[in-house]
């Protein structure tokens, strides 16, 4: 009998067990982190402590001069960890790995190489059809931070900068407040003998819970809308203690923001869209000197009257209520957010070395692979493909046609 499998197995009748992917220890890989070009942007994707993990682990780590210094970080401290700091940003393009923050330019993406790894956010928002078509041009593979996935199916960056926008958002909203800022003249929250302050939460998601967290431990009266009833209940379950919730229908939400002194808009997108549900109208019933803040605005927001501002210039009036809608709030405590990041990259870049690289990384593990909008040139997100009139092809058919 084992002479016929045999046999068989010669012919090809009987499937072989694929090998076990095993890492390629001929070849370290090198990980780019390139310095931020746009001035809003101070965070950077891995800390020196991670450098040093990183390069312990045979890992190359290539930095552009200055990349750490708006998250109060210098270069001694990456050179110190055993990064290479160079002030070639070409130099840093050419790594089989690229991570940063916000899109590279298109004059960035010619310094890559053909097949690299480009890991950053998407911005979806402010994306352009050619930044697509020159990732495609140069065959990379490209990740964004929005839509990376963990093992538990969860979204671990933009959860991870949600926390941070939510515990900072209420913050944002006191300073507006303010007498100092030529506010109404409140405190967040509220006083014996004085009725406290009204906030309008829009959105159960994670930003949401701690936003309502910082707002009930200042004391103000919060309101949430969402139209999921499990994240309502689930949000008063974390939350643990009664809050007004209510699915969004125009009368309710829009006597409640006739009341508001502080609404945050916390919707995220569905399937690529993000949806208004404050209109002009309802903004303009508001009491003047009220406060909006669109955390959802890099989405393209989820009231009306948003449009994105920056941290230099970050609010501005319409009907007499102060708009506050800057994208990357995370950016404020830079530091932090660096911490949180590097949290979640450092792990994901040891186990693409374990593999030998990137592509066996999407190979090996669904909820990286997930992450992936484009890959060796072609576009695998539908939703792109749709907003900028590009063919996309699935990505699991794209892996099979590999072997």
């Amino acid at each position: 009998m084992p002479a016929e499998i045999d046999q068989l197995s010669a012919v090809g009748l009987i499937p072989k067990e694929s090998p076990a992917k095993v890492r390629n220890s001929d070849r370290n890989i090198t990980v780019g982190l390139p310095k931020e070009t746009s001035p809003q942007e101070k965070r950077i994707v891995i800390t020196p402590e991670s450098v040093g993990l990183l390069t312990n682990n045979g890992i190359n780590v290539v930095m552009e001069s200055g990349g750490g210094l708006q998250a109060k970080f210098s270069d001694q401290d990456f050179s110190d960890a055993g990064a290479k700091v160079t002030r070639s940003r070409k130099e840093v393009y050419e790594s089989e790995i690229v991570l940063k923050i916000d899109p590279p330019a298109l004059e960035e993406i010619d310094y890559m190489n053909s097949g690299a790894c480009l890991i950053t956010a998407l911005q979806q928002g402010k994306q352009s059809k050619e930044f697509i078509q020159k990732l495609n041009e140069k065959k990379v593979t490209a990740v964004a931070f929005e839509y990376l996935e963990d093992k538990v199916g969860g979204m671990p960056v933009v959860r991870a900068m949600s926390e941070i926008a939510g515990s900072t958002v209420m913050l944002i909203a006191s300073e507006y407040l303010s007498s100092v800022n030529d506010g109404k003249g409140l405190i967040m929250g509220g006083v014996t003998g004085v009725p406290p302050t009204q906030v309008v939460i829009i959105g159960a998601g994670t930003v949401a819970e701690y936003a309502a967290r910082t707002a009930l431990g200042l004391g103000a009266n919060i309101k949430v809308f969402d139209n999921h009833i499990y994240k309502l209940r689930r949000l008063k379950q974390l939350l643990g203690q009664q809050i007004y919730t209510s699915t969004i229908d125009n009368f309710s939400l829009n006597q409640a923001l006739s009341e508001a002194d502080v609404v945050i808009g916390a919707l995220r997108a569905e399937k690529g869209r993000n949806k208004i549900v404050v209109s002009e109208e309802m903004v303009a019933n508001m009491m003047h000197g009220s406060i909006i803040i669109d955390v959802a605005i890099d989405q393209g927001g989820c009231i009306e009257t948003s449009r994105m501002t920056s941290h230099d210039e970050p609010v501005y009036q319409v009907h007499d209520i102060t708009h506050y809608c800057v994208p990357n709030i995370a950016s404020r405590v830079a530091r932090t957010a660096s911490y949180s990041l590097s949290n979640i990259f450092t792990p994901i870049i040891l186990q693409m070395a374990d593999l030998g690289g990137a592509e066996e990384m999407i190979f090996n593990y669904k909820w990286f692979l997930r992450g992936v909008y484009t890959y060796r040139g072609s576009l695998t997100n539908a939703y792109l493909g749709r907003k900028f009139g590009i063919s996309h092809k699935e990505l699991q058919l794209l892996l099979a046609a590999r072997y």
